[in-house]
Protein backbone atom coordinates (compact mmCIF):
# COMPACT_ATOMS: atom_id res chain seq x y z
CA UNK A 1 0.00 0.00 0.00
CA UNK A 2 1.20 3.46 -0.84
CA UNK A 3 1.93 5.71 2.11
CA UNK A 4 1.87 8.91 0.07
CA UNK A 5 -1.89 9.45 -0.05
CA UNK A 6 -5.16 7.61 0.23
CA UNK A 7 -6.63 6.13 -2.94
CA UNK A 8 -9.55 8.24 -4.10
CA UNK A 9 -12.99 6.63 -4.12
CA UNK A 10 -14.44 6.05 -7.57
CA UNK A 11 -18.02 7.03 -8.22
CA UNK A 12 -20.25 4.21 -9.42
CA UNK A 13 -23.11 4.69 -11.83
CA UNK A 14 -26.57 3.62 -10.58
CA UNK A 15 -27.83 0.38 -12.12
CA UNK A 16 -30.07 0.55 -15.19
CA UNK A 17 -33.22 -1.12 -13.87
CA UNK A 18 -33.62 0.25 -10.32
CA UNK A 19 -31.26 3.26 -10.26
CA UNK A 20 -29.67 2.07 -7.00
CA UNK A 21 -25.99 2.69 -6.13
CA UNK A 22 -25.79 -0.10 -3.53
CA UNK A 23 -27.14 -2.60 -6.05
CA UNK A 24 -24.44 -1.50 -8.52
CA UNK A 25 -21.75 -2.09 -5.87
CA UNK A 26 -23.29 -5.51 -5.23
CA UNK A 27 -23.17 -6.37 -8.94
CA UNK A 28 -19.57 -5.20 -9.18
CA UNK A 29 -18.63 -7.46 -6.27
CA UNK A 30 -20.48 -10.39 -7.82
CA UNK A 31 -18.79 -9.88 -11.18
CA UNK A 32 -15.94 -12.19 -12.21
CA UNK A 33 -13.43 -11.52 -14.99
CA UNK A 34 -15.10 -8.22 -15.90
CA UNK A 35 -18.32 -9.91 -17.03
CA UNK A 36 -20.75 -7.27 -15.86
CA UNK A 37 -23.63 -8.35 -18.10
CA UNK A 38 -23.48 -11.83 -16.56
CA UNK A 39 -23.52 -10.33 -13.05
CA UNK A 40 -26.51 -8.15 -14.02
CA UNK A 41 -28.33 -11.17 -15.42
CA UNK A 42 -27.74 -13.10 -12.18
CA UNK A 43 -28.91 -10.26 -9.92
CA UNK A 44 -31.97 -9.33 -11.98
CA UNK A 45 -32.82 -13.03 -12.35
CA UNK A 46 -32.60 -13.44 -8.58
CA UNK A 47 -34.89 -10.42 -8.12
CA UNK A 48 -37.40 -11.92 -10.59
CA UNK A 49 -37.27 -15.24 -8.74
CA UNK A 50 -37.89 -13.44 -5.42
CA UNK A 51 -40.86 -11.67 -6.97
CA UNK A 52 -42.25 -15.05 -8.13
CA UNK A 53 -41.94 -16.43 -4.59
CA UNK A 54 -44.27 -13.70 -3.38
CA UNK A 55 -41.88 -10.94 -2.27
CA UNK A 56 -43.65 -7.61 -2.71
CA UNK A 57 -40.58 -5.50 -3.54
CA UNK A 58 -37.33 -7.39 -4.27
CA UNK A 59 -35.22 -4.23 -3.93
CA UNK A 60 -36.59 -3.53 -0.44
CA UNK A 61 -36.01 -7.18 0.49
CA UNK A 62 -32.42 -6.86 -0.77
CA UNK A 63 -31.84 -3.77 1.40
CA UNK A 64 -33.39 -5.52 4.43
CA UNK A 65 -31.06 -8.48 3.84
CA UNK A 66 -28.04 -6.16 3.70
CA UNK A 67 -29.14 -4.41 6.92
CA UNK A 68 -29.48 -7.79 8.65
CA UNK A 69 -26.00 -8.88 7.53
CA UNK A 70 -24.14 -5.61 8.35
CA UNK A 71 -21.91 -6.00 11.43
CA UNK A 72 -21.80 -3.31 14.13
CA UNK A 73 -18.56 -4.55 15.74
CA UNK A 74 -15.53 -6.47 14.58
CA UNK A 75 -12.18 -7.45 16.09
CA UNK A 76 -8.86 -6.06 14.87
CA UNK A 77 -5.45 -7.33 15.87
CA UNK A 78 -3.43 -4.95 18.03
CA UNK A 79 0.13 -5.69 19.07
CA UNK A 80 0.99 -4.47 22.56
CA UNK A 81 4.32 -5.34 24.15
CA UNK A 82 4.93 -8.60 22.33
CA UNK A 83 1.38 -9.90 22.71
CA UNK A 84 -1.33 -9.68 20.06
CA UNK A 85 -4.82 -8.83 21.26
CA UNK A 86 -8.09 -9.06 19.37
CA UNK A 87 -9.54 -5.63 20.09
CA UNK A 88 -13.24 -5.00 19.36
CA UNK A 89 -13.89 -1.85 17.33
CA UNK A 90 -16.96 -0.31 15.71
CA UNK A 91 -17.23 -0.77 11.96
CA UNK A 92 -17.31 2.27 9.65
CA UNK A 93 -20.49 2.58 7.53
CA UNK A 94 -18.76 1.99 4.17
CA UNK A 95 -16.96 -1.06 5.56
CA UNK A 96 -20.24 -2.36 7.02
CA UNK A 97 -21.79 -2.32 3.58
CA UNK A 98 -18.71 -3.84 1.92
CA UNK A 99 -18.59 -6.69 4.45
CA UNK A 100 -22.33 -7.34 4.13
CA UNK A 101 -22.07 -7.52 0.34
CA UNK A 102 -19.03 -9.81 0.50
CA UNK A 103 -20.63 -12.14 3.06
CA UNK A 104 -23.90 -12.36 1.10
CA UNK A 105 -22.08 -13.28 -2.11
CA UNK A 106 -19.82 -15.81 -0.37
CA UNK A 107 -22.80 -17.41 1.37
CA UNK A 108 -24.74 -17.57 -1.92
CA UNK A 109 -21.80 -19.19 -3.70
CA UNK A 110 -21.53 -21.75 -0.92
CA UNK A 111 -25.15 -22.90 -1.19
CA UNK A 112 -26.10 -26.06 -3.08
CA UNK A 113 -28.92 -24.93 -5.38
CA UNK A 114 -28.42 -25.54 -9.09
CA UNK A 115 -27.92 -22.06 -10.54
CA UNK A 116 -26.39 -18.90 -9.10
CA UNK A 117 -29.74 -17.15 -9.60
CA UNK A 118 -31.42 -19.69 -7.30
CA UNK A 119 -28.61 -19.50 -4.74
CA UNK A 120 -28.59 -15.70 -4.62
CA UNK A 121 -32.38 -15.33 -4.38
CA UNK A 122 -32.54 -17.95 -1.60
CA UNK A 123 -29.69 -16.35 0.35
CA UNK A 124 -31.20 -12.85 0.07
CA UNK A 125 -34.58 -14.18 1.25
CA UNK A 126 -32.90 -16.02 4.14
CA UNK A 127 -30.89 -12.95 5.14
CA UNK A 128 -33.99 -10.75 5.04
CA UNK A 129 -35.63 -13.21 7.48
CA UNK A 130 -32.55 -13.14 9.77
CA UNK A 131 -31.29 -16.63 8.98
CA UNK A 132 -28.76 -18.18 6.61
CA UNK A 133 -24.96 -18.32 6.46
CA UNK A 134 -24.39 -14.58 5.95
CA UNK A 135 -26.36 -13.70 9.09
CA UNK A 136 -24.53 -16.47 10.97
CA UNK A 137 -21.24 -14.86 9.90
CA UNK A 138 -22.38 -11.54 11.39
CA UNK A 139 -23.45 -13.28 14.61
CA UNK A 140 -20.03 -14.99 14.86
CA UNK A 141 -18.28 -11.65 14.36
CA UNK A 142 -20.38 -10.04 17.10
CA UNK A 143 -19.78 -13.00 19.41
CA UNK A 144 -16.02 -12.71 18.88
CA UNK A 145 -16.13 -8.96 19.64
CA UNK A 146 -18.21 -9.61 22.75
CA UNK A 147 -15.80 -12.31 23.96
CA UNK A 148 -12.85 -9.92 23.61
CA UNK A 149 -14.58 -6.96 25.24
CA UNK A 150 -11.98 -7.06 28.03
CA UNK A 151 -9.37 -5.77 25.58
CA UNK A 152 -11.46 -2.80 24.42
CA UNK A 153 -9.22 -0.38 26.36
CA UNK A 154 -6.52 -1.11 23.77
CA UNK A 155 -8.60 0.66 21.14
CA UNK A 156 -6.65 3.21 19.13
Amino acid sequence: MSRRHRAEKREVIPDAKFGDLVLTKFMNSLMKDGKKSTAERIVYGAFDKMAEKGTADPLRTFHEALENVMPALEVRSRRVGGATYQVPVEVRPDRKRALAIRWLITAARGRNENTMVDRLSAEILDASNNRGSAVKKREDTHRMAEANRAFSHYRW
